[in-house]
């Protein structure tokens, strides 16, 4: 793709961003089953196997897995991860779980269409559908264990400084 021809796809975005900035925002989803036999978290969402591209609403075809997706994922997938295996320390057995995961991005951001417009996620939140035959303070206990022990939850909660380099690869 050209610098025009991305000029030209994302001019009438930018456009109707301006004139309606609540059309820039999309909420944006993942989800997840948890096999508690295997300790593992299988996503209901996504394109695995798809290059990362840009999401329809920056001008992206759609064809691309999108980033803030692939973030969402990450959450639900390690979300369900860790409620396994909380769960099997617990000794509860779940029936079913379903972890969703979604927040809401203002594209006017990483378009460069509004500055006060946030560039990523303005929020966040994590869901979980139980169903097991405990009772429910045992199931909340779980869920706080559960978030107080996901790695990537904890990321986005308490985010570490993040460094960024440039190593440039055209010199010998």
């Amino acid at each position: 793709m050209t610098p025009e021809e991305l000029r030209e796809r994302q001019a009438p975005l930018k456009s109707r961003y301006k004139e309606a900035p609540t059309s820039a925002v999309v909420r944006l989803r993942a989800r997840g089953r948890v096999d508690q036999a295997s300790v593992t978290c299988k996503l209901e969402t996504g394109k695995p196997g798809v290059p990362v591209g840009l999401h329809q609403a920056a001008a992206g075809d759609g064809s691309g897995a999108c980033s803030g997706d692939m973030l969402l994922e990450a959450l639900v997938g390690c979300a369900g991860v860790t409620l396994a295996a909380v769960a099997t320390a617990m000794g509860i057995t779940l029936e079913d779980a379903v972890v969703e995961a979604e927040g809401d991005v203002d594209f006017r951001g990483t378009l460069g269409v509004a500055r006060d417009a946030p560039v990523g996620f303005a929020n966040m939140s994590l869901t979980f559908t139980l169903r097991a035959d405990v009772a429910s303070d045992k199931l909340k206990k779980l869920v706080e264990l559960s978030e107080r022990y996901c790695v990537v939850l904890q990321t986005l909660a308490k985010p570490p400084a993040v460094s960024v380099h440039l190593r440039d690869g055209t010199r010998a």
